[in-house]
């Protein structure tokens, strides 16, 4: 490689000066390098903006669109995560409301902060109007799944990732996430829809298990599109423990180690 040696000729024409020089640029780029870091956690109302923002750009005719507002402070039954994109680098000017990492009481007191506000549709749609362009959000919503634990098991009721992000392993993240939320709440049966043109996502789910077990006629209202009725009912068996274990070991190898904050 040769880019971190130092000529025999350098002291002699320059001393110890000369080679702090000469090495001068690399240590200012590796100071001023931060590394991107990914994280999985539950939503946030915080996040709601930039999840309805990459919910409308991966469901454009949705509607109604999902009210996670409501999800999130009355729905009992309803677990959201997320993944995000942290820029360390881009820390000082955080979005306004939005990028704000708190811990513990801070955290609690933001929480309820919101939920005494009593925030309408309106100052959601001026939140996402506020929002900075992606490349200088200190963080950046990359996906998301919402996942309702029911009796009997584990219902997953939406799934999206940000255009700029697919085919990177996003997707995959987030069902993984979902499943283990099941196997820790030990909901064996985990049943979603999926559309049936979309081949990658039924790719995807029939990695992990999911078998189609039914047909929903015109469940999509967009375009009035079948849904296949997908299940996966044993992912709290050692059998199934064994095989997750292994696609997760295999998604990690692929597209790297993500950080998971428990919120």
């Amino acid at each position: 490689m040769g880019a971190g040696r130092v000529s025999p000729q350098g002291p002699r024409q320059g001393g110890r000066g000369g080679a702090r020089a000469a090495l001068a640029p690399m240590l200012e780029f590796q100071k001023m390098r931060i590394a991107t870091r990914y994280v999985v956690r539950p939503m946030r109302l915080a996040d709601i903006a930039q999840v309805i923002e990459v919910e409308r750009a991966s469901f454009p005719s949705m509607w109604p669109p999902t009210a996670f507002k409501r999800e999130l402070q009355q729905n009992r039954l309803a677990h959201y995560v997320v993944v995000s994109e942290l820029h360390p680098e881009r820390a000082s000017t955080p979005p306004p409301g939005q990028q704000k990492q708190l811990r513990g009481i801070d955290r609690f007191v933001e929480e309820v902060r919101h939920m005494l506000s009593g925030q309408t549709d309106e100052e959601t749609e001026r939140e996402l109007r506020s929002l900075p362009p992606v490349d200088e959000r200190a963080e950046v919503i990359l996906g998301f799944i919402g996942v309702w634990l029911l009796p009997d098991e584990a219902h997953i009721v939406t799934i999206a990732v940000r255009d700029s992000h697919r085919r990177q392993g996003i997707g995959e993240l987030l069902l993984i996430s979902a499943i283990k939320l099941a196997q820790r709440n030990g909901q064996g049966l985990v049943t979603l829809e999926c559309r049936v043109s979309n081949e990658a996502a039924l790719g995807l789910y029939e990695k992990y298990g999911f078998q189609q077990v039914g047909l929903r006629p015109r469940y999509y209202s967009d375009n009035h599109e079948d849904a296949y009725v997908l299940t996966v009912s044993s992912v709290i068996t050692e059998k199934y423990r064994a095989l997750f274990s292994g696609l997760r070991q295999e998604h990690e190898q692929r597209c790297g180690r993500f950080d998971v904050d428990t919120g």
